[in-house]
């Protein structure tokens, strides 16, 4: 049984005429009929008596109409739905993003997002990098935005933006009155610190072991707003890129050197996997806007 079978049974059954049909359908007549024919020959029943040039349903013709509209019916709104969603006009996009970037870089790109594709339901997922990937690779998420570099194969990714990490002090902190600090002079200052699998705390260790010793934590286990108050609040200071620390709010950034500790934001997804419409276009925008971004 072939769909088109289907269609032209509903056309004759409705007009109840053979040539009324094919004119409806800009088909030929005899292609209508010999349709017919092959789908009674597979059914084992004729469809419908033929009298006088006009033709009626049979039983099996009967049971069979309502059945063969069904199935018409389910085709026609998958085909919308499919052109729906190609079009972005219906949809889901889940994006993934690490706690810093989904506090200063996502909320204007999704927001422009939602502004032309309102149909669009949108999920954040905010992890480290390497809980993403995995998001990526488990398929929870269709585009991440992550840490660079990602050494797997298994991935594709496009750098976005290239920012400095810097030490966010309390304004009543020794180190707020300083241009640059060293990394080797944290020895000894408490650290609030991010929680297990966050790339900010993977580099705030390793810089501070690359400088001969190991950091001391007032705190552990934050995510992004919760290390910010901490430390506004006077319980340590944090490595923290620059674009987190509101220019005049209760923190000052201050510039770490001996190394200057830097990283790179890119966008990811799964290289065995076709972006979705949706995710096409928020990767487009998303580009857009950073290219915007550094012509400011």
């Amino acid at each position: 049984m072939e769909f088109h079978q289907l269609r032209y049974f509903v056309a004759v059954a409705e007009q109840r005429h053979f040539t009324r049909a094919a004119a409806e359908l800009s088909v030929a007549q005899p292609s209508v009929s010999k349709q017919i024919r092959k789908l009674e020959q597979e059914l084992g029943a004729p469809l419908f008596h033929r009298v006088s040039g006009r033709v009626a349903l049979t039983q099996a013709g009967e049971a069979l109409l309502p059945w063969a509209k069904r199935v018409l019916d389910d085709v026609a709104g998958a085909r919308a739905q499919v052109r729906e969603l190609a079009g972005l006009a219906r949809g889901r996009l889940a994006v993934g993003a690490t706690p810093s970037i989904t506090t200063v870089l996502l909320p204007d790109v999704l927001a422009r997002f939602h502004a032309e594709h309102p149909g669009i339901d949108l999920l954040v997922h905010e992890a480290g990098s390497r809980d993403l990937l995995r998001r990526l690779a488990q398929g929870e998420v269709e585009v991440a935005l992550v840490i660079l570099p990602v050494n797997e194969e298994a991935f594709a990714t496009v750098p976005l933006l290239r920012e400095d990490l810097v030490l966010a002090v309390a304004r009543g902190h020794a180190f707020a009155r300083r241009r640059r600090v060293a990394v080797a002079e944290l020895r000894g200052v408490p650290l609030v610190m991010f929680r297990e699998g966050y790339d900010l705390r993977a580099v705030t260790v390793a810089a501070c072991q690359h400088a001969g010793f190991e950091p001391s934590f007032a705190l552990e286990g934050g995510e992004m707003d919760g290390v910010l108050r901490m430390v506004a609040a006077g319980l340590g200071v944090a490595v923290v890129p620059g674009s987190v620390v509101e220019h005049g709010g209760p923190l000052v950034a201050v510039t770490l050197s001996e190394p200057m500790l830097e990283r790179t934001i890119g966008l990811a997804h799964r290289r065995d996997w076709m972006l979705s419409p949706a995710a096409l276009r928020f990767s487009e925008l998303l580009v857009r806007l950073m290219r915007e971004r550094d012509r400011r």
